[in-house]
């Protein structure tokens, strides 16, 4: 038994979109739970994947800790696509100031996050650092659109989906004050579990904005809601 791994979240680990049995993203998915394994001193993954069933959609969840890397293939069924877009919640997490950037068996914080903005009804629950400023979501990244310009918010996880989304495209990474969210034009989730969602609405303690929604026009199988045909 890993007990580093079972016992204190001594782990990295990465989930990566699947169609057809063919994992999707796949070298940027594996260059960065590598680096997550060099930053924690675990071996970095090594080898092939045995042959995958060939879902129409899944969710290949790969596991590395000090001994053994796991892997688990599932079906990818998250439901109608929402088309109205999703709501978000601004809730009490914090991200871990040197585990924020990676993908750990440390998930208790995104855990709770999920588990708060399901309380309030909403998506997705937004986490933040001890400065205030908005970092991660709960399962999926963020994206806004501040003053007309793409922002991703720092500190957080460098998602692989979002970043596929943004290639090509002008975009700016920097703090995202709690307090900036009401001048916020437009937003996104990003995440291999749904692709690229658009967010109709904001919400905190006292306090809420509601967003135009459009879904974005994506032709990569990674960047679609599960199910729906890329465009």
């Amino acid at each position: 038994m890993d007990a580093g791994a079972w016992l204190h979240g001594e782990a990295a680990f990465t989930t990566v979109r699947t169609q057809w049995g063919r994992p999707l993203l796949w070298k940027s998915h594996l260059a960065r739970l590598a680096g997550t394994c060099a930053f924690l001193g675990l071996p970095v993954p090594e080898g092939e994947l045995p042959p995958l069933d060939p879902l129409p959609w899944g969710l290949l969840r790969l596991t590395a800790t000090a001994n053994a890397l796991f892997w688990s293939h599932r079906p990818l069924s998250p439901g109608p696509r929402p088309g109205g877009g999703v709501s978000v919640r601004i809730t009490r997490q914090q991200v871990h100031p040197q585990l924020a950037a990676h993908k750990t068996g440390n998930y208790l914080p995104y855990l709770l996050a999920g588990r708060e903005a399901a309380r309030a009804v909403a998506f997705e629950g937004w986490l933040t650092d001890a400065a205030g400023n908005v970092v991660d979501g709960g399962r999926t990244s963020p994206l806004l659109e501040l003053g007309g310009r793409l922002v991703v918010p720092a500190g957080g996880l460098p998602s692989i989906t979002r970043a596929a989304f943004l290639e090509g495209r002008e975009v700016e990474e920097r703090p995202v004050p709690v307090s900036e969210l009401p001048r916020v034009t437009r937003a996104w989730l990003c995440g291999s579990g749904v692709g690229i969602v658009p967010v109709r609405e904001i919400g905190g303690e006292g306090w809420g904005v509601a967003l135009p929604t459009l879904w974005p026009e994506v032709s990569h199988p990674a960047l679609v809601w599960p199910g729906e045909p890329a465009t």
